[in-house]
């Protein structure tokens, strides 16, 4: 079958299209613009184009996957149409790969991606040989046994396409603002999704949101059978913080609902500890540089070399910037911590306005925090509304925040910012979910080079 990808440069459909390549199928697709995701399509030799024209979709092909992020006019889209060529979702798409696997699908608003990595690692370690899909990197492996680990999305309710057979719950809150119309339209979702489950429910005991979807939806009984609870306060919360590398309660609480997908698969507590001890992380979850920078006045005084720690992170919700904070300073409370921050999404930032501000504004008291640089709001193209792009802005943000170690940058003059201004010992932390991750890759030019150079300390499952 030969297949074309829209968006086939994000995370998601370039992990499918390497599957379904894997499979036997002719790949090709096309991107907005080129990045590394699309050279290394390439180099797997995948076709793809570089901007949407009708013109790249052509009668041969036998289906299209487009992405979510797509807008309904993209020309190859119509294009598709026109010809009655079978259009399908990335969320579709990788729903009809599922069909044929035992199905472990992670949701929730927060941990995905890292607790989905952990219950692949576990199980790649338990000889079990899954195939996964998760929106990070690495973001795909295909196995050659029937089970198939994914992070199921919540935004647009596209895990309404899968039918789990184990479905792992990490938290429920207010998050994708855009779409749903409230909380309570957000249980109504979710609660349609737990009722999708074949088997079993691993869910977090923690989140109050998470039991009441459970409570509402199963009589006691089928709660008793069918429902795995985890919390911080059973016994082997002790024992993970202990042999667990990533730092955070929130890593614990990833690590003990995949503990209790491994139970549920007869995995023993030896190989499942054991995995998670050696889990190191994924991309853009704390994920850890070491640099040294010419000292500009080592000529009159000081070291020739100034030390520091660059944290690369993906938070970009109030609840994920606290659970990032509070690692960081369970790991390097003693040291000076700056955080550049870029808000992602217009919508998202002002929906969730005041509960950035309250976490923002405890960076210092709470945390630690000795400065706070906040740029310019990320935009998600398709994704947003004109009328609230002028209701909101990052220098609003630093304004309501209110504190002098708060200021606003553009991204343009982070750089030359931190370059001026640190003086070696400091832990930087990189934060949000758009192209300020570029930044951490920016400090290699005029680097001394490391004895570790860019030392990744994210796990490279394969």
């Amino acid at each position: 079958m030969k297949i074309h990808c829209i968006g086939i440069g994000g995370i998601a459909i370039s992990a499918l299209a390497n599957i379904y390549q894997q499979k036997g199928h002719q790949m090709q697709g096309s991107d907005a613009e080129a990045s590394e995701i699309t050279v290394e399509l390439r180099k797997q030799g995948i076709k793809v184009f570089i901007s949407h024209k009708a013109i790249n979709v052509s009668k041969d092909i036998d289906l299209v996957i487009y992405s979510e992020a797509v807008p309904r006019n993209n020309p190859e889209l119509k294009e598709a149409q026109r010809l009655k060529i079978r259009c399908i979702s990335g969320a579709e798409a990788l729903a009809d790969l599922a069909k044929d696997y035992f199905l472990i699908a992670v949701s929730g608003m927060h941990g995905k991606s890292t607790t989905a990595s952990m219950i692949a690692q576990i199980l790649i370690k338990a000889g079990l040989d899954p195939t996964f899909v998760i929106g990070t990197k690495p973001g795909w492996r295909v196995g050659k046994s029937r089970y198939l680990v994914i992070e199921a999305d919540d935004y647009q309710a596209k895990f309404l396409h899968y039918h789990p057979d184990i479905l792992v719950l990490t938290n429920i809150e207010e998050e994708h603002m855009d779409w749903f119309k409230n909380l309570q339209h957000i249980f109504e979702v979710f609660s349609q999704y737990t009722k999708q489950v074949k088997k079993f429910i691993v869910a977090n005991k923690d989140n109050k949101n998470v039991l009441k979807v459970l409570i509402l939806n199963f009589k006691f009984k089928i709660l008793k059978q069918k429902i795995r609870l985890y919390s911080l306060k059973d016994r082997e919360a002790i024992a993970l913080k202990k042999i667990l590398r990533v730092p955070g309660r929130h890593n614990i609480s990833n690590a003990l609902a995949a503990l209790n997908v491994a139970r549920l698969l007869g995995i023993s507590d030896k190989i499942a500890l054991k995995a998670l001890s050696e889990y190191k992380g994924v991309w853009r979850r704390f994920e850890e540089f070491s640099f040294k920078i010419k000292n500009p006045s080592a000529v009159s005084s000081g070291p020739n070399c100034l030390k520091f720690k660059i944290i690369s992170d993906y938070a970009h919700h109030p609840t994920e910037i606290q659970a990032t904070l509070q690692a960081v300073k369970e790991k390097y409370g003693d040291e000076r911590i700056w955080v550049v921050f870029q808000p992602h999404q217009y919508q998202r930032t002002f929906y969730l306005f005041d509960k950035f501000v309250k976490t923002l504004q405890q960076a210092q008291g709470k945390f630690g925090i000795t400065k706070l640089i906040i740029t310019d709001i990320y935009t998600v193209e398709g994704r947003e509304s004109q009328a609230i792009k002028k209701k909101v802005s990052a220098q609003k943000l630093v304004k309501a925040i209110d504190c002098p170690w708060a200021v606003y940058l553009p991204q343009s003059k982070i750089l030359e910012h931190l370059m001026a201004n640190l003086r070696g010992g400091e832990v930087v932390i990189i934060m949000g979910a758009g192209n300020i991750y570029k930044l951490a890759e920016q400090f290699s030019t005029g680097l001394v080079r490391p004895k570790l150079t860019k030392e990744r300390q994210r796990s490279k499952i394969k």
